[in-house]
């Protein structure tokens, strides 16, 4: 077994002993499922999202991508991908860095303090420029619409392999922004 894939499975043997909910896609421990609640004292805390997680197989040297499976009103989320923009994942990635890091610090990061200068979801960005009030009403609807527990039961139990497939074209467009090469 080689460092990688050592590293690998002890990270995320470290998330599976944390308090998230983690969901195995295959056996290779690559592709995985985990449930995410929104922070707390922010417009997302009433919100649960299932993250899609992949991690490439030079990871940790290589970030994991890191996609939304249900929907959320964010900046710096895409809205129908839910591929995220963030530095930390996208561009300033360090084998320091461990899965836990990923739910406890930077999406926690991402959802306290949205970057509206560089959008993925231009009219998030927009409306948060303009009426941060009226933003975070639309957070919380899009929380209420369709971030609830029962969203995510949904999703896990009418996995058929036609979502499977529109899931993987996601997961690449999420590859394509991790994958951009470091400055």
């Amino acid at each position: 077994m080689s460092s990688p894939s050592k590293r690998r499975d002890m990270d995320l043997m470290k998330l599976m002993m944390t308090d998230y909910k983690v969901e195995m896609i295959n056996d290779g421990m690559q592709e995985f499922f985990v449930e995410f609640h929104g922070p707390k004292d922010s417009p997302y805390q009433e919100g649960v999202w299932k993250i899609r997680v992949e991690l490439p197989d030079a990871y940790p040297y290589k970030s994991p991508s890191i996609g939304f499976v249900n929907k959320i009103y964010h900046p710096n989320v895409d809205e129908m991908s839910g591929s995220v923009c963030l530095d930390v994942i996208n561009q300033t990635w360090s084998p320091m860095f461990d899965l836990v890091n990923v739910f406890e610090v930077f999406l926690p990061q991402l959802l306290n303090y949205p970057n509206a200068s560089d959008p993925l979801n231009g009219d998030a960005a927009a409306l948060m420029m303009r009426d941060c009030a009226a933003y975070e009403q639309k957070v919380k609807e899009y929380c209420e619409r369709y971030a609830k527990p029962e969203d995510i039961g949904a999703t896990h139990e009418e996995n058929s392999s036609d979502e499977e497939q529109s899931e993987d074209d996601c997961a690449s467009s999420d590859d394509a922004i991790a994958g951009e090469p470091d400055p």
